[in-house]
């Protein structure tokens, strides 16, 4: 992925998340930056605004123009998924004779702009209806850390439809096609396109819970849990990170034994985006403390105070959209669970060793070709 499109892609979900944190902007909770405000915005999620509903005066205006971005925002989802869903179903109905026969020069299967628009109007209907009042007082009845009336909450609930889209997007055109079409691009570096990546996801996170709005660096910092770990926790980071990754390399070398293979067209994938990186030091260092920078932040540090551990960690392995709806994928889902009680019991820099050591000795195993004779 290229570097400018991936800032410009989340550039409007960070000036939205910013809006949001602005309209909550109080002079009463906000100048002050104590270890009690600070211990009780970790425990609701947010700090969020107050317990009635949206702030008064001129802070609802800058609520309305953040849901007025966002709703345009999947306005613009839906315009396009509609129009490749009716390319594609043009192209194997009534215009198969003309159209078809174009994309099949192209090597590109025409069904597939069906399943890709579908996959992209459908969850941004989703992520409208999350906005809706009544729709974020049910989901505060399952979630209790959830707040319906803040406008940061609303924000984040909403962002969930997008790793919907990512996801059904990715099906729609299919794992094995994906890495048919990354095969033919040629090899690809993907270093530089995954810092930029997960440092982006993780400014998205600091700006998620207040920073430049509402809240200090210092303060933004703490919310997120990311601290300065005991020596312990760096210990027990990088050891439970460490085994975590040796014990999966086995598992899945052990399943392979017993029939219980993996995905080909997820094993394929994953060698055309991640073996590369495996083939050099700073390749399987990206692997590791990108992914824990940028995914630890936003999932166990932003979403997970506010969204509680399961749900967190589901939308955690439903991002790995590469994965599908495979074996992978709940392995990821374990993997998740794992950090958010670390996160639980510690705190999100723990996490982050954790997740990147666990990473980083998955890339090792790989690189060197440990288990390949088991």
């Amino acid at each position: 992925m290229d570097i400018t499109f991936t800032v410009l892609m989340f550039a409007p979900l960070v000036l939205i998340l910013w809006l949001a944190n602005f309209s909550e902007r109080s002079t009463s909770t906000d100048v002050a930056d104590t270890a009690s405000a600070d211990v009780s915005s970790s425990v609701a999620g947010d700090g969020a605004a107050s317990a009635g509903a949206y702030p008064a005066g001129s802070n609802r205006v800058w609520v309305i123009l953040a849901f007025l971005l966002l709703a345009t925002l999947y306005g613009v989802l839906i315009l396009f998924g509609v129009t490749l869903q009716l390319i594609g179903l043009l192209a194997t109905g009534p215009l198969e004779s003309s159209l078809g026969s174009v994309y099949q020069q192209m090597g590109i299967d025409p069904a597939s702009f069906a399943r890709m628009g579908l996959g992209m109007w459908l969850p941004s209907i989703f992520g409208l209806l999350l906005l809706l009042r009544v729709v974020r007082n049910l989901v505060g009845r399952i979630l209790p850390s959830f707040d319906p009336t803040s406008p940061v909450h609303a924000v984040a609930l909403s962002y969930t439809a997008l790793i919907a889209v990512n996801l059904f997007m990715t099906l729609g055109i299919g794992l094995g096609n994906l890495a048919e079409m990354i095969q033919a691009a040629g090899p690809m570096d993907l270093t530089a396109s995954l810092w930029a990546q997960q440092i982006v996801m993780a400014i998205m996170a600091i700006v998620g819970v207040g920073w430049l709005a509402r809240r200090s660096l210092g303060h933004t910092f703490r919310r997120l849990a990311i601290v300065k770990p005991s020596v312990k926790q760096v210990l027990a980071g990088v050891g439970l990170g460490i085994v975590m990754g040796a014990g999966i390399a086995v598992v899945e070398v052990l399943l392979n034994k017993a029939g219980i293979a993996g995905d080909a067209d997820v094993a394929k994938l994953s060698e055309q985006i991640l073996g590369p990186l495996t083939q050099s030091a700073f390749g399987i260092v990206t692997l590791g403390v990108a992914a824990a920078i940028g995914e630890e932040s936003i999932f166990r540090g932003a979403l997970q105070p506010r969204f509680g551990l399961i749900f967190t960690t589901l939308l955690f392995a439903l991002l790995h959209s590469t994965y599908g709806f495979t074996l992978a994928t709940l392995i990821v889902f374990g993997v998740g669970l794992v950090l958010g009680i670390v996160r639980l019991r510690a705190n999100t820099t723990t996490s982050m060793l954790v997740h990147a050591f666990y990473n980083m000795t998955l890339g090792t195993i790989a690189a060197l070709g440990l288990l390949q004779n088991i």
